[in-house]
């Protein structure tokens, strides 16, 4: 079997039409909220470009980079990334930013958000460490056992912050992956479980949680309190019809919807360019998942095999949550939509793993 040495342009060509959507459409969302703010329509755009850029460069360099070598760094990785967690509780260095969660690190003039470097830090160790374990994937003690213990301490210092959208993923990419790897579904029924009454006593103790779980169930309840958020959403996807009000037009940007171009920015994309640009959307995002697994299947050893699905399930994982809580198939999450959110720390990890899973491309096995 020859390894080809090429990318394999369809899966870049997917990745390079999302961004591009992701930017086109962000300039649009963030436009009212960056004038009121900031006095500059393109300010979150500015931003976001910024970030790209950073982005493609690690991009460039994961796609030359051969991923194998990986492997020697993802615990140095890993631990480097748990570390940076902690300091989001450190008094003038974790940031708030106008919520009541401190998610974000500010060292000097950088600022970022550790939880979106945790993703592929844990995705990358996870993938050496789930390979390392081989025949014993489905051992009680030496590989499930620790596995959780692994989800609980990340998810655990996620929900503190609190973020509990973000511990969430964390939870479902670790779940992918060690399924991926040949986890017995016994397993990860039982992780589900676990997932299940961790949420329920969130519930109980978290107010904010309990409110959005309230809301998933009854939408209707203070349309003008809690429940507003997930209202103007339905408002502004349900305006959008079809074809939409055309790209710009949205109203919904005007203040009535919150987070307009952070998680909630998938409304405004419906109600500016309607269903059928949505539903065109979405069909390639399932592609990406579909030849993204094909390319990961094709690695030419189980580490690149699991890091590559782990990849694809994260980043349409991530979207597919986000779009459901949106149209009301799941509680807000407070979770971006990859690529096209404002986000900077999102949208440079995003590109970094993207050219790692463009890297795995080019040593597929040819069959």
């Amino acid at each position: 079997m020859k390894a080809r040495q090429n990318p394999d342009y369809r899966l870049l060509a997917v990745l390079g039409v999302l961004l591009i959507f992701g930017l086109v459409m962000l300039s649009s969302a963030s436009a009212v909220v960056g004038f009121d703010r900031f006095g500059d329509s393109y300010y979150f755009l500015k931003r976001q470009l910024i970030a790209t850029g950073i982005g493609l460069l690690l991009f460039i360099f994961f796609l030359r980079f051969d991923y194998r070598h990986l492997k020697r760094f993802a615990l140095p990785l890993f631990i480097a990334s748990l570390l940076l967690l902690l300091l989001v509780f450190i008094p003038n260095i974790g940031q708030s930013y106008g919520t009541f969660a401190r998610r974000w690190v500010r060292l000097g003039p950088i600022t970022f958000q550790p939880s979106e470097i945790v993703k592929l830090s844990m995705l990358i160790y996870l993938s050496v460490w789930l390979t390392k374990r081989g025949r014993r994937i489905n051992d009680f003690k030496l590989t499930f056992l620790p596995l959780t213990a692994i989800i609980a301490v990340v998810a655990g210092l996620i929900i503190i912050e609190p973020d509990i959208g973000t511990a969430f993923m964390i939870a479902l990419i670790a779940s992918g992956v060690y399924f991926l790897a040949g986890g017995r579904l016994a397993y990860l029924f039982s992780l589900v479980l676990i997932g299940m009454v961790v949420f329920m006593l969130l519930i109980q103790f978290k107010p904010h949680a309990a409110d959005r779980f309230k809301i998933f169930l009854h939408p209707e309840l203070d349309p003008k309190g809690i429940g507003y958020h997930i209202n103007q959403a339905y408002l502004a996807i349900g305006s959008g019809g079809l074809f939409g009000r055309g790209f710009g037009q949205s109203r919904a940007k005007f203040q009535y919807l919150p987070e307009v171009y952070g998680d909630s920015i998938f409304a405004v994309v419906a109600e500016e360019l309607g269903f059928i640009v949505v539903a065109l959307w979405l069909a390639l995002l399932l592609y990406f998942l579909f030849h993204g697994f094909k390319v990961s299947r094709l690695a030419p050893d189980d580490f690149g095999r699991l890091l590559g699905g782990g990849i694809i399930l994260w980043i349409t994982g991530q979207s597919l949550v986000n779009v459901s809580a949106m149209v009301g198939l799941l509680p807000l999450t407070g979770i971006t939509l990859p690529f096209l959110s404002y986000g900077s720390s999102s949208m440079v990890v995003l590109l970094a793993a993207a050219g790692i899973l463009a890297n795995i491309s080019t040593r597929r096995r040819d069959i």
